[in-house]
Parts: C-alpha cells; sequence; structure tokens
C-alpha cells in the first residue's frame, strides 16, 4: 500500500480508522469507534463517523477528515499537501494543529525540505 499523507501532514494510511475501513473490517471499526468516544467525549460517535477512506480521495471521510478546514483550504488550493503550499510558513490553521500533532508539522517539513 502506497502511503497516503494528508494536506495537514498526518498519514492516512497508518491510521487506525483507515486501516480498519480498508479491510472492510467492521469489528476494527467498533474498537476504534470505542477509542474515539473516550479519547474526544464523544459518546454519540458511530462506526460511520470513523470510516475512512482517507483524506486525499474520494470516498468514506471520518467526522475529523469531513469538517477539516485544513483538508478544504488544501483542496481549493489544488495542492499535493500543504507543504506544497507557498503559504505554508505563515499557516495559522497548521499552527494551531501543529501545537497538538507535532508529528504531522515534522512529516509537512520534510517534505517541504525535500522539493
Amino acid at each position: 500500500m502506497d502511503t497516503m499523507i494528508a494536506f495537514c501532514g498526518l498519514t492516512c494510511t497508518d491510521c487506525s480508522a483507515y486501516i480498519a475501513t480498508q479491510a472492510n473490517d467492521y469489528a476494527a471499526l467498533r474498537r476504534v469507534r470505542d477509542q474515539w468516544r473516550e479519547e474526544y467525549s464523544a459518546s454519540g460517535m458511530t462506526v460511520d463517523d470513523v470510516a475512512c477512506d482517507g483524506c486525499l480521495v474520494e470516498g468514506l471521510k471520518c467526522g475529523h477528515c469531513a469538517e477539516c478546514d485544513i483538508r478544504a483550504c488544501g483542496q481549493s488550493r489544488e495542492v499535493a499537501n500543504c507543504a506544497h503550499c507557498t503559504d505554508y510558513a505563515a499557516c495559522d490553521k497548521l499552527e494551531r494543529f501543529f501545537g497538538f500533532v507535532p508529528q504531522a508539522k515534522a512529516t509537512l517539513d520534510a517534505i517541504r525540505a525535500a522539493l
């Protein structure tokens, strides 16, 4: 399987929701749902809310990806991911996100350095 890096720098293909969706593994999706219910205090989350085909392709999007303003911006700018954006270094959306997920910044920084 090819690695899919989301606009924000997360690796979709490493995500338990993505892996379970691609394997059509309903039991694994239930486990992801249960984990996310606890992690995100989202008791009403359903299996449909965690099923995801990845950020960069058409198809199912988990609740996070479906509502993501970083994803919407990347799509509107038609970039492969945010590392390819001319406004990368000054993006407030990314800076807020990187505060929660510093590994995403490291991923995008590495991609940007290779451009």
